[in-house]
Formats: structure tokens, sequence, C-alpha cells
């Protein structure tokens, strides 16, 4: 049990990145106020649990229901990301990220791809499949509740850091990431074209 629990959360820690999606959420959030920042943050973070326990649950059964293969759903992953990294890389505002429609963006990207993209549903997947057992599927459930917990304090701390933030470094910042997230996005793609060869 134990062994299950360290394996989920070690790899899904790694996959959903807290440290390197922080500054991401920083930049395509940076038009909402603060309660709507965290709003946001919360949304995502519960979002991309239920999704990826979801998938670690039912998901072998959908994604073979469809006939969609894990490489198909990475490339769809890296093309949702590279609509959103064009869109930061032309400074303009991402869709939702205003006032009036906050939870859109918490959604799309936040919670899907950026939390609960195709890496960290394949691999729920895989270790859902991998511990059979009773125990075996608590423990990964509780991993990957502890794993997004991390990503959503991780989210919640760098909202904090944004309030000490200029608008001119925001605007800069949001060029540079949009430059890493075109990069994720790209690298998703080819991961996805690999396994489907």
């Amino acid at each position: 049990m134990w062994r299950a629990f360290g394996a989920t959360f070690v790899t899904l820690f790694v996959i959903t990145d807290p440290i390197g999606n922080a500054p991401i959420f920083v930049a395509i959030t940076r038009n909402l106020t603060p309660r709507e920042r965290q709003r946001a943050a919360v949304r995502a973070v519960i979002a991309a649990g239920g999704l990826i326990v979801g998938f670690a649950v039912f998901g072998e059964l959908i994604l073979r229901y469809l006939h969609v293969s894990l490489g198909s759903l990475s490339i769809a992953g890296g093309l949702l990301l590279m609509l959103v990294a064009l869109e930061m890389l032309r400074g303009s505002d991402f869709p939702g990220g205003d006032a009036d429609a906050p939870e859109d963006i918490a959604l799309v990207p936040l919670a899907t791809p950026l939390v609960a993209g195709p890496g960290a549903i394949a691999t729920s997947i895989v270790l859902w499949r991998a511990h059979p057992s009773v125990e075996g599927h608590m423990a990964v459930l509780a991993a990957i509740v502890l794993a997004v917990t991390c990503v959503g304090i991780a989210l919640l701390l760098a909202e904090r850091v944004t309030r000490a933030t200029s608008p001119a470094v925001l605007s800069f910042l949001t060029r540079v990431f949009g430059l890493l997230l075109s990069a994720i996005a790209v690298q998703l793609v080819v991961d996805g074209v690999r396994s489907l060869t």
C-alpha cells in the first residue's frame, strides 16, 4: 500500500509540476482580481483532481470504448496548449481571463491540460491497473489527492506573489512563459506521434 502511494505521489507530483505551473498560472490570470485568481486556482485544482481520479478508475474503459489511444490524447492536449501559448505570445488576453467569466480559465487550460494533462491521465490509468487490490486502489486515490493539493498550494502562493508584481513585469513574463508553454505543447505532440508510430 505504501509503495503504491509513494510511486503514485512522486510520479504525479513530477508530472503535474506545481512549481512549473505556478508562473504560467500567474501569466494567464493576470487580468483577474486577487479573489477571482484564488477562486480560479481552487476550481482548477478540484476539476483536475476529479478528472485524474475519474480517468484512474474509468479511463481505460472510456478510451477503449471511444477507440482513442493515449498517443492521440497527448497530441490533442499539445494542440490545445499551443492555442493558449499563441495567445500568451501575442500578449492578448486569454479567453475567459476576465471578470465576467473567470471560471473558463480555471477549467481550460488550468485544470486541463496544464494540471490534468495527458501524462497525468496516462499515469493514473497505469498505476490504477498496476495495483489491483482494494488497498492499492485506496493508496493511488490518496496519492492523487495529495499531489493535486500540492498544485493548489503552489497556485495560491503564486497568486500572493502576483500582488507585488507590476503589470509591466507580468506582461513580460506572459510572453516568456508563452514561449515555454509552446515548447511543452510541441513536446506533447512529438511524444504522441512517437507512441503512435
